[in-house]
């Protein structure tokens, strides 16, 4: 029964060695020319629009009569807050291109906070507002909630964020020793 057992292993071991090596492995149907074709260099990229490239933002955009959001800022510093306060902020964009832009969606990082957007198109040379609300309740500590904003812009996805620090509420909470005992 042992003999069996190490001869099954060793068995195994030897099979999984051989097989993993595909390195020398060629298929006889395709030629030197077929194979090259067949298989993708390394240097082979997927053109992906929703992603900027370096040579994309260094040049000119594809489209140079695109939409493209410019905002007053991007991030918001709320400073900080008691846990359970709502800080509500708007932020404000202008339409720097020559064709009306669109906000297809905008979602945020966590379900604490609610965006609300301009749904209607915005012209060129137009404002539209991005409204964000953030529910500090259950929070504590360094906070940074993103949302991220996706419209027919190049890239198509822009992000804007909140920042600040949530203090914990008064209500005493387990410490080391255990749990609080409140009167």
């Amino acid at each position: 029964m042992k003999k069996n057992l190490i001869f099954t292993f060793a068995m195994a071991v030897a099979l999984m060695a051989t097989s993993c090596n595909q390195e020398n492995t060629t298929d006889t149907a395709t030629t030197g020319t077929e194979a090259t074709a067949a298989t993708p260099t390394a240097d082979a990229t997927v053109a992906n629009p929703n992603i900027a490239t370096t040579e994309q933002t260094a040049a000119t955009p594809a489209n140079p009569n695109a939409p493209a959001m410019s905002f007053k800022e991007t991030v918001y510093d709320f400073g900080t807050v008691k846990q359970g306060e709502v800080i509500n902020h708007t932020f404000t964009f202008t339409n720097t291109g020559k064709e009306p832009l669109i906000i297809e969606n905008a979602s945020a990082s966590c379900g604490c906070t609610v965006p609300e957007w301009t749904k209607e198109p915005v012209a060129p040379g137009q404002t539209g507002e991005i409204k964000v609300q953030f529910n500090s309740t259950g929070k504590a500590g360094q906070q940074a909630p993103m949302v991220t904003i996706r419209a027919n812009t190049e890239p198509n996805i822009t992000q804007v964020s909140l920042k600040g620090t949530v203090e914990a509420s008064s209500i005493p909470t387990a410490g080391a020793e255990g749990p609080v005992k409140r009167n």
